[in-house]
């Protein structure tokens, strides 16, 4: 009985839309979406029909995760073939906010941020750089490698606030210390990391020492709110941090960031928005699923919102750049690694986190790729009057951010 309704859709979708794809039914049944299929979804048992009715990427996300079915084909095919299959048994998504917790108090922040990064340090590792920078690269070249982006993203971040040596930096979510690293190498600066992560924290530190920067470099298990403001920094970073802090708490951030930095100085804030908006969840689903699986008290606010609160919050933007093509590219290249490692994956962190995080990747490559979902660098100042002039420490041009190694 409960394969009758899932044919009358799979019919529907063949018909009136080919996919390149099979689903293959307990009973052995194949039924074919399209032609030249490159993925078949085989669902285990009857019960994994309730996924499909209708399906979304949020159900099949689910349905992969609890083993419910089984996907053969590269990741890149598979998720562009699960997303078709939402996209024609799915209404817009559009509308409906995500199932995200809003408190955001600092417990549930360093809850949310264990549950997302304390998988384990070796887990990152086989899909990152080696630096292990997790956030978006920046692709100077067509030809660039992961390595060769991610440094480059490290310089662009460095360059857009023009470090100096002496200058003191603070990095909210700091992750495996990359930054600070390069920073204080490289620009001469003294740093301060902040993260919620124990094992980031640990292993940062570690990779401080080694760098031979423990002078120049402090890593700290820190909330960005406990942070004294009794020394204000001359620049902040902020990258891919700000999705944790919750649309109710975005002017609190600018606020605190404001008062973190000192007067005329610059801060950088790069983080994933919605591209609704209203900053309401779009992509057919992939929002929840990310909501419940990947990152609990996440949410994200289009960049018309965080341009707003962090006005109000008294900083002067300075200027925004849209990463969107470079970050689809990040997250296929980390999907690649990913598949290429599965195995060992699934050992480290078991079966169905595995599961996750192979759809997650390969989603949310997907969800920019399809500007579902964007990123920006804004780039801020803490304006100060000097004399008759309201200033702050920057050019008039951007000519300083592009100047060739």
């Amino acid at each position: 009985m409960l394969a009758a309704p899932l044919a009358r859709l799979l019919d529907h979708v063949s018909l009136r839309h080919p996919i390149p794809a099979r689903i293959v039914l307990w009973d052995g049944t194949d039924v074919p979406l399209g032609p030249d299929p490159r993925v078949a979804i085989r669902l285990r048992d009857p019960k994994a029909v309730r996924y499909f009715m209708p399906p979304s990427l949020d159900a099949l996300g689910d349905a992969y995760v609890d083993g419910a079915i089984d996907i053969d084909g590269a990741a890149r095919d598979a998720i562009a073939v699960v997303a078709e299959l939402a996209s024609q048994g799915t209404a817009s998504m559009v509308g409906k906010l995500p199932h995200w917790a809003r408190r955001h108090t600092r417990q549930s922040d360093r809850q949310a941020i264990a549950y997302h990064y304390d998988v384990s340090n070796a887990f990152y590792q086989k899909f990152l750089d080696s630096r292990m920078v997790y956030s978006c690269a920046y692709f100077r070249h067509d030809d660039d490698d992961l390595e060769a982006a991610q440094l480059a993203k490290l310089d662009h971040v460095c360059r857009k606030l023009r470090l100096r040596p002496g200058m003191r930096l603070l990095d909210i979510g700091c992750g495996w210390g990359a930054l600070v690293i390069h920073a204080a190498g490289r620009y001469g600066c003294k740093a301060v990391g902040v993260t919620l992560s124990e094992n980031q924290r640990d292993l940062a530190i570690e990779r401080v020492a080694a760098a031979g920067l423990a002078d120049r470099v402090e890593i700290r298990l820190q909330h960005y709110l406990d942070i004294p403001r009794e020394q204000p920094f001359d620049r902040i970073a902020s990258i891919g941090m700000f999705e944790h802090v919750g649309l109710k708490h975005l002017g609190e951030y600018f606020k605190r960031i404001g008062e973190l930095l000192r007067p005329g100085g610059m801060a950088l804030n790069h983080g994933i928005t919605s591209a609704d908006p209203d900053s309401r969840s779009v992509g057919l689903g992939g929002g929840d699923f990310i909501g419940r699986h990947v990152f609990p008290d996440g949410e994200l606010p289009h960049v018309a919102l965080a341009i707003t609160e962090l006005s109000r919050g008294g900083l002067e933007l300075v200027d925004a750049e849209s990463l969107r093509r470079h970050y689809g590219r990040t997250l296929w290249a980390w999907s690649d690694r990913f598949e290429e490692n599965l195995d060992a994956l699934g050992e480290l962190a078991g079966e169905q986190r595995m599961r996750i995080w192979r759809a997650y990747l390969a989603g949310c490559a997907h969800a920019f790729d399809q500007g579902w979902i964007n990123i920006y660098q804004l780039l801020v100042g803490r304006p100060v009057h000097r004399g008759r002039l309201l200033d702050i420490d920057h050019p008039m041009t951007r000519d300083y951010q592009y100047v060739d190694d």
